[in-house]
């Protein structure tokens, strides 16, 4: 049961935000309630905090910068990496962590991103595609490899039932656990909570650093240490390539006894929307491109090199020892300035054509300066990275199936079979190989059949 009006108002007057009630009479019972729910939800200790980074103008990025340094592993080391990844694995000291709290809005889609089509040929789901690279990894080394899944306000109840609807892509609806992300209001220049209606408070999520606290909140955190789990792959939903609990990634970062290792590659050119890799104070960390100046951008080694060169892509892994410190320690927030819908004094939405609000938010990649031990790691980005961000151009639904039929074509020829190309060198026919068919290229060249050719669309499965 929310709280009642009084008590609501007693918070809201302490934290000076008493305008949330304005529109009260009018509101019929079910309104009231949805609002007494919210202002029950708020935490007066965020919403200060975000009141004075009004003032402060947070600076992330501040202080003097320079390259991380970054592994670019050997084949030896690869290999030695490979060997401990999997035996973590076969242990079962391994988790996956999805961040998966984003809509489909801006591919011009209704509904979670995760349930958008990008298979090449089959149009499977970004979520089938990578719950079935987390029961490839279960069937190959024999123990279970739960995945944690964080979902939004938004999308919570969508997400759940399309995995539920599709039996959980094969996996233990044990080891399938949603949990969701806290969401914060907006506030304007004076501090004000923005409404967006006479019985809503503006609400947006709380960033991908979010999944700290959501993972102490909802008791997940418990049961990953309950699961006896040590090391935990974190990736974003929006990324189909990505090697989901690559052993050699796992491996490198057991070995080296790293807090957190990060995945990096090479960025496009150097207006590329990646953070980057430095360092600063004696610490590692990674500063977003917005924070950027226009010469740290473009600056160049003698030998014509991008100086922050390597882009962090959110793919990581953590130790969980060094996960339940930072639950306790907290993130930074950062503060952002954009177009929020609001409700005027008549009570009536507004859509603004600019910038009039604040949005906060709290980065995962936060967590790095206080680790102990980082390890950057150097990767093909046409091997793990092609995401799915626009409708069209760049990162887009086209680009990111070209880039899987690209890489399928590579595992095929690998393996010893003729693409057929056009002259431009693209493949003539699309081609998808699902992962519970091969995980890899290795895995495709034993499982192929003999003779296996390309004579149009190629969907192994």
């Amino acid at each position: 049961m929310a709280i009642s009006y009084r008590e609501a108002k007693t918070k809201l007057d302490g934290m000076g935000q008493g305008h949330v009630l304005a529109f009260w009479d009018p509101l019929d019972d079910a309104a009231r309630r949805r609002l007494l729910e919210q202002v029950e939800a708020l935490d007066a200790a965020s919403v200060a905090q975000m009141k004075s980074l009004l003032s402060a103008k947070d600076s992330a990025g501040g202080g003097t910068i320079g390259p991380a340094p970054v592994l670019s592993p050997s084949a030896a080391e690869r290999a030695e990496g490979r060997c401990a990844g999997e035996s973590a694995l076969r242990a079962g000291k391994v988790g996956v962590l999805l961040v998966a709290g984003g809509q489909g809005s801006r591919l011009g889609f209704e509904g979670p991103k995760g349930v958008f089509p990008v298979g090449p040929v089959s149009s499977a789901s970004l979520f089938e595609i990578h719950a079935h690279k987390v029961l490839a990894l279960e069937r190959r080394y024999g123990a279970g490899v739960p995945l944690y899944i964080m979902t939004s306000d938004t999308n919570d109840a969508a997400t759940r039932e399309f995995f539920a609807a599709n039996r959980h892509f094969g996996l233990s609806p044990e080891r399938v656990v949603f949990f969701m992300q806290g969401m914060w209001p907006a506030l304007t220049a004076d501090g004000r909570i923005v409404l967006d209606a006479p019985d809503h408070v503006f609400l947006s999520p709380d960033g991908h650093g979010g999944i700290l606290s959501a993972l102490k909140a909802s008791g997940t955190l418990d049961d990953m240490i309950r699961r006896g789990l040590e090391t935990l792959f974190y990736f974003q939903v929006d990324n189909p390539l990505v090697e989901v609990a690559d052993p050699a990634f796992i491996g490198l970062h057991r070995l080296q006894m790293a807090d957190v290792s990060v995945k990096v590659c090479a960025k496009r050119d150097p207006d590329e929307g990646l953070g980057v890799v430095v360092s600063r104070g004696g610490r590692q960390a990674v500063v977003e491109y917005t924070e950027l100046t226009p010469e740290q951008k473009h600056a160049r080694t003698a030998d014509g090199e991008l100086v922050f060169k390597f882009g962090s892509v959110a793919i990581h892994v953590f130790s969980l020892a060094f996960l339940k410190r930072e639950v306790e320690s907290g993130l930074p927030i950062h503060v952002a300035h954009k177009k929020v819908p609001y409700c005027d004094a008549s009570g009536r939405l507004v859509k603004p054509d600019k910038p009039n609000a604040f949005k906060f938010e709290k980065f995962i990649f936060d967590t790095i300066p206080d680790a102990s031990r980082v390890l950057n790691v150097a990767f093909a980005r046409e091997d793990e990275f092609s995401p799915v961000k626009n409708a069209s151009g760049a990162d887009s639904p086209a680009t990111t199936k070209r880039d899987q039929v690209r890489k399928f074509a590579r595992w095929l020829e690998a393996a010893g079979v003729s693409v057929p190309r056009g002259s431009d060198g693209e493949p003539l026919h699309p081609i998808e190989i699902d992962p519970l068919y091969a995980l890899d290229a290795a895995e495709l060249k034993a499982t192929l059949p003999n003779g296996f050719a390309i004579n149009g669309p190629v969907c192994l499965r």
